[in-house]
């Protein structure tokens, strides 16, 4: 039987590094099918095949990002009452927010589908790639409820402190999502659009299974129907949290767009080396998003806990798990970001290489900024300050867009290298003095013995 993990007593920096490394598991895992993804199209399709996947990457995290991050919202109440022991109101939120799921994800689909060849043309995508481009995004707008309800599953089990049960059924997503690449691409000829499908379908199983294992095994999610009626009120909290956090994504993404927008213009090598940088990129910081979700889940239950205190605890040891991930992968990536380039591209893509090496160099210096903008956004989050960390994406949108604007048509690609960093320390000059303010606000709280409130 599968069990719920408190992490309101103990030393912060074991429970926080254990409930890490299954979160971490899986998003490396996520990362890896993304670039097997990437590097059996760029391989077996071509560098246009490749350019068509990177084409549409930041709306799909325009799209996908505000789905999960609405997902990331609805689980804050759920840790909240889970640390209060309120087992009851938290089995209202869990069924009220599948409830709300199902309008969100039915709707998101419909809107992205009939705009989905209006948004590419607004990002100037190039002729040549735009067909294998509408083909990728199309098939993955299809799939967003499956995406929405893997990510809402995964929240509510972490949230009672279980990140390993997520991490199983990734596991087999992932796989799966090898093999039916393979297959769509290789053995049926289906191109760009059998490598969404692929994903898609992987992801549909996995959310189906992790919604059966998820009533069969956790007893304390067992309601009554009282507590499966749909209530207004906790619907009205789980969107004050969940859509400032998936805005957050998405404003985040616009400045994306804008950078990708300017980098399409550069042509199809800056777009494929920008593609291939991106996945492998984004490979490795996916440890500093891993630390952020635990960080979320951590400081919810400790808020909800009335202990504020230990909250700060886990700032400092999260932070030293960072900087030492920080430090030991710029050394990899300075090293070595020409051959992992080589996933995607053959050796004679020497300009690609070279782009795709230059981007690399850049971002790893700057890692120890995303890893601090992980852990104080993510902990803001996690105590229902949304509106805090929704305006910290503001910061990285501006950033974006503001060397979108005035540095790339300068500077060129190397302007669109800088594009993330920049944007990485506008957001933590947000941040930092954020949580000062979010922090004392809590400690007062706890002095004047207030009742904790849900969100803010």
């Amino acid at each position: 039987m599968a069990t719920s993990k408190e992490m309101t007593a103990g030393p912060a920096l074991p429970l926080i590094l254990r409930f890490t490394l299954p979160l971490l598991l899986g998003n490396l895992l996520q990362q890896t099918y993304s670039l097997v993804d990437a590097a059996i199209v760029g391989k077996f399709l071509g560098i246009n095949a490749l350019a068509s996947v990177g084409a549409s990457t930041s709306v799909i995290f325009l799209i996908l990002g505000f789905c999960n991050g609405c997902c990331g919202g609805f689980g804050i109440p759920v840790a909240q009452k889970f640390g209060a022991r309120d087992y009851s109101t938290m089995r209202s939120y869990v069924s009220t927010s599948l409830k709300l799921s199902i309008g969100m994800s039915i709707v998101i689909t419909l809107i992205t589908c009939v705009y989905c060849a209006d948004i590419l043309r607004m990002m100037s995508t190039p002729t040549n790639i735009f067909d294998g481009a509408y083909a990728y995004l199309l098939v993955t707008f299809i799939g967003i409820p499956f995406t929405f309800f893997y990510n809402l599953l995964s929240s509510i089990i972490r949230a009672l402190g279980d990140s390993k049960t997520p991490f199983w059924f990734l596991l087999l997503s992932t796989v799966l999502n090898i093999v039916l690449d393979l297959f769509c691409i290789l053995t049926l000829g289906w191109g760009v659009a059998g490598a969404a499908i692929a994903t898609v379908v992987s992801q549909a199983v996995s959310a189906g299974l992790c919604y059966i294992y998820m009533l069969k095994r956790f007893e304390i999610l067992r309601s009554t129907a009282r507590e499966r009626r749909f209530q207004g009120r906790l619907a009205k909290t789980l969107l004050f949290i969940g859509v400032p956090m998936g805005l957050q994504f998405s404003i985040t993404a616009i400045g994306s767009i804008m950078l990708q927008s300017a980098n399409n213009a550069l042509g199809t090598a800056a777009v494929a080396a920008f593609t291939s940088a991106a996945r492998i990129k984004q490979f490795f910081i996916c440890v500093f998003e891993s630390l952020g979700i635990a960080m979320a889940t951590y400081s919810g239950q400790n808020y909800g806990a009335g202990k504020p205190e230990r909250v700060w605890l886990g700032i400092k040891a999260s932070a030293v798990l960072m900087l030492v991930y920080a430090a030991f992968t710029m050394v990899l990536i300075l090293l070595a970001a020409k051959y992992f380039a080589l996933i995607f591209v053959d050796p004679s893509e020497t300009e690609i290489l070279r782009l795709t090496e230059q981007f690399l160099h850049i971002s790893c210096l700057f890692f120890p900024t995303l890893g601090l903008l992980c852990i104080l956004r993510y902990t803001i989050q996690g105590v229902g300050y949304t509106n805090l960390a929704m305006l910290s994406g503001v910061s990285e949108m501006i950033a974006r867009i503001a060397v979108s604007l005035f540095a790339v048509p300068t500077w060129g690609y190397l302007a669109v290298c800088f594009g993330d960093p920049t944007a990485w320390v506008a957001a933590d000059l947000f941040l930092v003095p954020a949580f000062i303010y979010v922090y004392k606000r809590m400690k007062r709280q706890l002095l004047r013995s207030q009742p904790l409130p849900a969100g803010r």
